[in-house]
C-alpha cells in the first residue's frame, strides 16, 4: 500500500534532514519534489496544489526555519495536512435510531460490491450486531450464488428472490423481513452499473426511494486512479452518498485515489479493503493512513489485529510461559496460526515503523509459503518432541525431515533458530520485571503508541529487539574457561576434601 509514494516522500525528507537549518529555498525545493511525487501517485492536481500551498505556508514560518529540528517539524506539518485531506477523523457507520439500519452498496461492475457486502456483514457480526444480506443484483446470476456462498462462510443469512424479480421489490421485501425477524442491519447488494447508464442509475435511485437507506456506500476501486473520483462525483450527484469503501488497497502502489476522493467529492471514506479474504477490511482512520504513507507504520492497527486473535487469558498464559522459559514448539505453532489469521506477512511488516521500507530497499522478498515448511516440520514431530525440543537427536530429526518432505538441514535450521529465540525470550523475561519492562508494554496500548525514541533506544541497548528490528540481538554466549581473573587467585587443582 502506497509503496511508491512512501518511498519518494521518505527520500525527500531524508535530504532535508541532512541539513542543520532550512532556508526558504530548501523548503521550496522539497515542495517541488513532494508535488512531483503526489502527481506521479495520480493524486488530483487541485488537491496537490492546495496541499503543497498549505504545507509551504506553514513550513516557511519563523517557528520552523529557526527550530533545532526543522526537518522533523516539516514532516509533522506534512502529516497534519495529509490528515486534513483524508478527513481529519474516522467517520463510523451510522446506525438508525430504530432498527434495522439499511445500508445500500453501489458501484461499478467488478469493483467488489458483493465481496465487501459480506466483509462488512462479517465485521458487524463481530461487533455483536445481527446483519442480513440482500441479493438485489438480478442481472448477474453469479452474484446471487456468490453472496449465498459468502453468507454460509460467515454464517449470515441472505435474502433472495432469484433473477426474475424486480430489485426494488426485493429490497422492500427484505427490509420487511428484517423487521419481522429482528435483524439490526440490512446490507443491500445492488447490481454494478456505469454512472453514464441512465436506466440503471434511475433504478438505483428508485431502490433508495423505496427503502430510504441510512447509509449509501460507494465501492470505489483504488486501482482506477482519477476515474474513481469521477465515478464517485456522479454517484454522489444522483444518490447523495454517505460514505465510500476503497477496495484493492493492498495492490495500489500509487494510492492517488485515496488521497483525492475524500477531498474532491466531500464524502468520508468509511472502510478500506486490504485483500481477498472475508476479514480483509478495515475501518478507515485518516491519521493511521497518513502515518503509513510517510513510512511511520501503524502500530495501533497491528495491536488491534493481534487483540482480535488473542484473548486476555491466552495472552497472560503465554506471558507466563515466556517469563518462565517454558515456551515450546506447540506454543510456537499456535503463534504461527494466529499470525496467519492476522493477514499476509508483508502487510503486517508494513505496519511496523521502518520495516517495510527497509525490506524494499534491501529487496528482501517475504512469502507466506515459508510458514508451510515450518508447520510441516512441527506437525511431523510427536507431542513429546514439540513440548521438549531438547530430545531431538539426529535420528529423530531424520524421521521428521522424511515425514515433512523437507531436508535434515531445514529441520536443523528450524530447531537452532527456535533455541536462539528461546534465549531471546529469556532476556525479555529478565527485562519484564523492570519499570519499563515488556510486561507493561504488552498490557498497555498507550505505552506502545506513545513510546519515545529514548525508551526505544534503552530497550534496544538491553537487547530487547533482534537484529531484524534494528537491535543488537542477544548477547553472545561466553565460553567457560578455567583461566583466573586478572588480579585474582588461582583455583587449587584437585577435589576439595
Amino acid at each position: 500500500m502506497f509503496e511508491t509514494l512512501s518511498d519518494r516522500l521518505t527520500a525527500v525528507f531524508q535530504r532535508i534532514g541532512n541539513k542543520g537549518r532550512l532556508t526558504e529555498q530548501d523548503v521550496d525545493e522539497a515542495m517541488r519534489e513532494v508535488r512531483r511525487a503526489l502527481l506521479e501517485a495520480d493524486v488530483n492536481y487541485k488537491v496537490v496544489r492546495d496541499f503543497v500551498a498549505a504545507v509551504r505556508e506553514r513550513a516557511v514560518g519563523e517557528e520552523v526555519l529557526k527550530a533545532l529540528t526543522p526537518a522533523q517539524q516539516v514532516i509533522a506539518i506534512v502529516r497534519d495536512e495529509l490528515i486534513k485531506i483524508l478527513g481529519e477523523e474516522r467517520v463510523p457507520l451510522q446506525m438508525a435510531s430504530v432498527p434495522p439500519t439499511i445500508v445500500m452498496v453501489v458501484g461499478l461492475q467488478g469493483s467488489g460490491k458483493t465481496t465487501h457486502v459480506a466483509k462488512i456483514a462479517h465485521l458487524l457480526k463481530k461487533e455483536g450486531r445481527k446483519p442480513l444480506m440482500v441479493a438485489a443484483d438480478v442481472y448477474r446470476p453469479a452474484a446471487i450464488d456468490q453472496l449465498q456462498t459468502l453468507g454460509q462462510q460467515i454464517d449470515v443469512p441472505v435474502y433472495t428472490e432469484g433473477t426474475q424479480a424486480d430489485p426494488i421489490d426485493i429490497a422492500r421485501n427484505a427490509v420487511k423481513l428484517a423487521k419481522d425477524r429482528g435483524h439490526t442491519v440490512v446490507l443491500i447488494d445492488t447490481a454494478g452499473r456505469l454512472q453514464i447508464d441512465e436506466r440503471m442509475m434511475q433504478e438505483v435511485e428508485r431502490i433508495a426511494e423505496a427503502v430510504r437507506p441510512t447509509e449509501i456506500l460507494l465501492v470505489a476501486d483504488a486501482m482506477t486512479g482519477q476515474e474513481a473520483v469521477n465515478v464517485a462525483q456522479e454517484f454522489h450527484r444522483r444518490l447523495a452518498l454517505t460514505g465510500l469503501i476503497l477496495t484493492k488497497m493492498d495492490g495500489d502502489a500509487r494510492g492517488g485515489a485515496a488521497l483525492s476522493i475524500r477531498s474532491v467529492v466531500g464524502v468520508p471514506i468509511k472502510y478500506i479493503g486490504t485483500g481477498e479474504r472475508v476479514d480483509a477490511v478495515e475501518p478507515f482512520y485518516p491519521d493511521r493512513l497518513a502515518s503509513r504513507i510517510l513510512g511511520m507504520g501503524d502500530v495501533l492497527t497491528l495491536i488491534e489485529r493481534a487483540q482480535e486473535q488473542v484473548t486476555e487469558e491466552e495472552s497472560r498464559e503465554l506471558e507466563q510461559k515466556v517469563l518462565a522459559g517454558q515456551f515450546n514448539f506447540e506454543d510456537f505453532l499456535n503463534q504461527l496460526q494466529q499470525i496467519k489469521r492476522m493477514g499476509p506477512l508483508t502487510q503486517l511488516l508494513e505496519l511496523i515503523p521502518g520495516i517495510g521500507q527497509a525490506l524494499r530497499q534491501q529487496q528482501v522478498q517475504i512469502s507466506d509459503d515459508e510458514f508451510k515448511h515450518i508447520e510441516a516440520i512441527i506437525y511431523s514431530m510427536t507431542p513429546e518432541e514439540r513440548r521438549n525440543p531438547d530430545i531431538l537427536k539426529p535420528s529423530r530429526r531424520k524421521r521428521i525431515a522424511m515425514g515433512s518432505g523437507t531436508s535434515v538441514a531445514q529441520v536443523n535450521q528450524l530447531v537452532n533458530q527456535f533455541k536462539q529465540m528461546q534465549k531471546m525470550m529469556a532476556q525479555l523475561g529478565d527485562l519484564a520485571g523492570g519499570r519499563r519492562g515488556l510486561r507493561g508494554l504488552m498490557r498497555s496500548r498507550q505505552a506502545l503508541a506513545g513510546l519515545g525514541d529514548a525508551d526505544l533506544e534503552a530497550l534496544m541497548q538491553q537487547g530487547a529487539f533482534p537484529p531484524a528490528f534494528g537491535g543488537p540481538g542477544p548477547a553472545p554466549m561466553r565460553k567457560a574457561t578455567n583461566s583466573p581473573k586478572k588480579g585474582g587467585k588461582k583455583k587449587a587443582k584437585g577435589r576439595r576434601r
